[in-house]
């Protein structure tokens, strides 16, 4: 849509917040007549509504339900779930509902930086990461933008100009963004999460899928995980576009993967029958743990696919450092290691985070979202050295270990307050053996005792460093 195209249209605004407020203030700032809605009135929503009317936005508080008179657009936050009766109002009035990333799409300009995308259930924001850090080191004008760092909006719309855009999406953002067409995209993985949210598993996949729709270069897949490569054949794709896998073992034909500690690329060399070309070691990845090795050839395989050479390859994943509460080694105490993995907030992370340490005690719990573990603690049993547990659910948790794993020790924090971390903390150096790790990878939400994860990861952090 051209800038003309808004000037006078009635766009409604669903929730306040990260996505809410930029979209409002840009669909403002083109001359479109702004409603924003939104279902909480608390302190800091109405402190939000005073700046944006005071912009000449039109704020609804307390009520996110009703469709405003005259709405022609609704662009939502992304977290709004499909089945919110203000979407049933627009189906009604046969008015279309976009996405922030959908908004962001159609306000391109012609001169638009292409787009290559990640999702998955697990590792979005760390190969996003990488992905740009691979970008920067051959020497082009990027961001890492959508669900982390630099709003979609901004990057859009803003006066700096980009050569290319690396950008997370989630399940959520995907639903909302049908007309997102990405130069390539990645799915990492697929494990059952937010189906609260998507009503299915297969809806889930579904809106995950979405990421590979109208691809021109490349589909990249998760070899190890079939579902990826289902949703790569299910996709409306341009003419020309590959389907590319990732492996941890070695790469055949159209593959990066992994040879004798050597990250290998099969797939954008000019005789994949009979070539390989080595991009970096394993030993270039922070850290070298299985998931991120796997987040590596993503990031990888996306950038080989914008024609990135090798060697910026491997100069980007050495610069690259991971962010706080994801894999990260707190300290050594004692002879034993302390790794904060609180970013693990279902049990495929949790289970990633596991297969990267023995022997582990494991600080668990949390808010499990409907999810159970026994297959977690099946696949992790012989790692653990004990299990500390805390948070609403770890009683769930606690069944799935005396069902898989009766003999590994548990110890049990019943205690929710902010003590509750110290002395899950004291608890699991009491297990531990010099030579192990103490590993928060809770396989559950924060929320039940803490802001969110990082909130968790901090608290985790802070009652280390008091042991030591």
């Amino acid at each position: 849509m051209s800038t003309q195209d808004w000037r006078g249209k009635h766009v409604t605004v669903a929730g306040l917040g990260v996505s809410g407020i930029p979209a409002a203030r840009v669909l403002h700032g083109l001359g479109a007549v702004v409603t924003v809605v939104n279902d909480g009135d608390d302190e800091r929503a109405r402190a939000q509504a005073a700046e944006l009317e005071a912009a000449g936005i039109t704020v609804r508080l307390g009520d996110g339900a009703t469709l405003p008179a005259g709405t022609e657009l609704v662009v939502t936050a992304p977290g709004w779930k499909p089945d919110k009766p203000l979407f049933a109002a627009a189906a009604e009035a046969g008015v279309e509902v976009w996405g922030d990333v959908e908004l962001a799409w159609r306000l391109r300009g012609p001169d638009s930086p292409p787009w290559l995308a990640v999702t998955g259930t697990n590792g979005k924001t760390t190969t996003v990461r990488m992905l740009a850090s691979i970008l920067e080191a051959a020497g082009l004008k990027t961001a890492a933008v959508g669900n982390i760092g630099v709003s979609l909006l901004d990057a859009v719309r803003g006066d700096e100009k980009y050569d290319v855009l690396a950008v997370e999406l989630s399940s959520y953002q995907l639903h909302w963004a049908p007309s997102l067409r990405a130069h390539s995209a990645a799915v990492l993985n697929l494990a059952p999460d937010h189906l609260d949210w998507h009503g299915s598993m297969e809806a889930y996949a579904a809106d995950k899928g979405r990421i590979y729709e109208g691809n021109t270069v490349a589909c990249v897949y998760n070899a190890a995980d079939p579902a990826t490569e289902d949703l790569v054949r299910e996709a409306d794709v341009v003419e020309g576009c590959r389907a590319i896998g990732f492996t941890l073992g070695a790469p055949g034909p159209s593959q990066l993967g992994v040879v004798d500690g050597i990250l290998v690329d099969r797939a954008f060399v000019e005789n994949r029958q009979k070539q390989a070309q080595e991009l970096a070691e394993v030993s270039d990845i922070n850290p070298p743990a299985p998931h991120n090795i796997a987040n590596a050839l993503a990031a990888a395989a996306l950038a080989r696919a914008y024609g990135v050479a090798p060697a910026a390859v491997r100069d980007g994943l050495r610069a690259f450092r991971p962010d706080a509460h994801r894999i990260e080694h707190v300290a050594h105490v004692a002879g034993v290691a302390y790794v904060d993995d609180s970013k693990a907030t279902n049990t495929h992370a949790a289970e990633a985070s596991l297969a990267a340490y023995e022997p582990i005690v494991w600080i668990a719990g949390g808010l499990a979202k409907g999810a159970t573990f026994d297959e977690l603690v099946r696949a992790s049993a012989q790692r653990l050295r004990g299990v500390v547990l805390m948070g609403a659910d770890r009683a769930l948790i606690a069944e799935a270990l005396a069902r898989h794993a009766p003999e590994v020790p548990v110890v049990d924090i019943e205690r929710t307050d902010t003590g509750a971390m110290p002395a899950a903390v004291r608890a699991a150096a009491g297990l531990a053996q010099p030579g192990d790790t103490v590993l928060l990878a809770p396989a559950c939400a924060s929320m039940d005792m803490f802001t969110n994860y990082n909130k968790r990861g901090e608290a985790f952090a802070e009652a280390v460093r008091a042991l030591a």
